[in-house]
C-alpha cells in the first residue's frame, strides 16, 4: 500500500480531485491531510472524504517532533496541494524526492515567495505572456526551485483576465496532478 499525506492551506479542490482519483484504489491510501489554516475549506473537504486532518501551527510545523511524526507515518509521498508555507529542511532531508508541489505557472518564471494563486495569474496576464500553465516539481529548500517533473501549457487568449486564466490552469491541475502522483508512486 502506497501512503500519501496531502498538505493544504486553502480551498482544497486539488485535495478533492486527488482523493476522488484514488477513492477505489486498493494500492493508495491518503493517510492524512496537514493544514495550517483553521479557516481553510479543505478541512471540510477532508472530513467529508473521511480523511483525518492534522492542524499544525508554524512552531509545530518547524519542530523536530513534526518531522518525526511524518517519518512515523511511513509515507511514500508528501503532496503539497496549495500549501503556502516553506517546508522545513529537516522534512526535506528525510523525504528527498518524495515531496512534490504544483505551481500555477511555468517555472522558473512567476515562482518564489509571494507568487501563489491569483498573484501568479495577475503577473502572467500583466506581462502579456503568450503561454502559462502548471509545473509539478520536487520540493527543495528554496521556494519553487526543485527539479521539474511535468509542465503542461495553455495559450492565453486575447482579452485574457486573471480569472479566465485561473480557470484554464485549474483544468490542467485537475487533469495532470492525480495522474502524475500515480506515476511517481508506481513508476519511480
Amino acid at each position: 500500500m502506497k501512503r500519501l499525506s496531502i498538505f493544504v492551506s486553502g480551498n482544497g479542490t486539488n485535495l478533492q480531485r486527488i482523493a476522488e482519483f484514488f477513492k477505489n484504489s486498493k494500492e493508495v491510501e491518503i493517510v492524512n491531510v496537514v493544514c495550517n489554516n483553521p479557516k481553510a475549506y479543505a478541512i471540510e473537504r477532508a472530513k467529508n472524504l473521511g480523511i483525518p486532518v492534522r492542524m499544525v501551527t508554524k512552531a509545530e510545523f518547524n519542530s523536530p517532533e513534526f518531522t518525526k511524526e511524518m517519518v512515523d507515518l511511513d509515507l511514500d509521498l508528501i503532496v503539497l496541494a496549495g500549501f503556502l508555507w516553506k517546508i522545513p529542511a529537516s522534512l526535506i532531508q528525510v523525504y528527498p524526492h518524495h515531496i512534490i508541489n504544483i505551481h500555477p505557472a511555468l517555472l522558473p518564471k512567476y515562482g518564489g515567495k509571494g507568487f501563489y494563486g491569483e498573484h501568479v495569474h495577475e503577473a502572467v496576464v500583466a506581462a502579456k505572456e503568450p503561454f502559462s500553465g502548471i509545473t509539478i516539481h520536487y520540493v527543495d529548500e528554496i521556494y519553487d526551485n526543485g527539479e521539474t517533473i511535468l509542465q503542461a501549457y495553455v495559450t492565453l487568449s486575447e482579452g485574457e483576465t486573471p480569472d479566465t486564466l485561473a480557470a484554464k490552469i485549474h483544468k490542467l491541475e485537475q487533469a495532470y496532478f492525480p495522474v502524475t502522483i500515480q506515476q511517481l508512486l508506481f513508476w519511480s
